[in-house]
């Protein structure tokens, strides 16, 4: 009888280890399928940021130029309140994460090494979303003034434009120039913002890339 106890615990640890191994397979999976999208995403947002710092530089360029040209003025300053004025974007995938979080399932990840580079990971997501975050709030009030103090969303192409009477270059370029000051200012604002992020989303980029990279050996 005690043989046949002692075996029957022994079966019933060798299931209950068979399916930890099993929920870790799954949680390792999904993170990882979750990292190389999070990689996608930044990879994404950091073109974006770069396409936009570089509409910044060519709309400030010709912003400056005393001789400037009335159209091409006017096309870059379209171009620059349509994309350049955007803010970074930091949002990745943490849905597995707050999963074993919150159901207290990260102890299935047996290797201790791995669970805590993970947990790091996840702290460095919200160092990066706290950045992003400071950096919105110290931008949103010297921003305002673009949109408060000039008519500058006569040139948002993508949403706007369509609301305000038709003008011609000459006097679109004008209108422009009178409001240089604010322009600039705005612009040097949106580009400190884009380079910020450009460093936070290639240095969050490369360390996901590693995990990922961890959990690929894994499988």
């Amino acid at each position: 009888m005690v043989i046949g106890i002692l075996i029957a615990l022994q079966i019933n640890n060798w299931n209950e280890e068979r399916k930890q191994n099993h929920l870790e397979t799954v949680y390792l999976n999904r993170l990882h399928n979750e990292l190389k999208k999070d990689i996608s995403t930044f990879s994404n947002e950091i073109q974006r940021l770069e396409s936009n710092n570089e509409k910044i530089v060519g709309f400030t360029n010709v912003l400056k130029d005393e001789n400037y040209n009335d159209s091409l003025l006017v096309e870059l300053t379209k171009a620059y309140m349509t994309y350049g004025t955007s803010y970074p974007i930091f949002n990745p995938s943490t849905s597995t994460f707050e999963d074993l979080s919150s159901t207290g399932n990260l102890s299935v990840i047996s290797n201790t090494e791995m669970r805590d580079r993970i947990i790091k990971h996840y702290e460095d997501y919200q160092f990066v979303e706290l950045n992003f975050k400071q950096n919105y709030d110290w931008a949103t009030p010297i921003d305002a003034p673009l949109y408060t103090h000039t008519d500058a969303l006569k040139f948002d192409t993508e949403y706007t434009s369509f609301l305000f009477p038709k003008a011609s270059e000459q006097n679109l370029a004008k209108e422009i120039i009178k409001d240089k000051t604010i322009f600039l200012r705005n612009a040097a604002i949106h580009f400190w913002m884009n380079k910020d992020g450009l460093i936070q989303l290639k240095r969050i980029k490369d360390e996901t890339s590693l995990i990922c990279a961890t959990l690929e050996k894994k499988e």
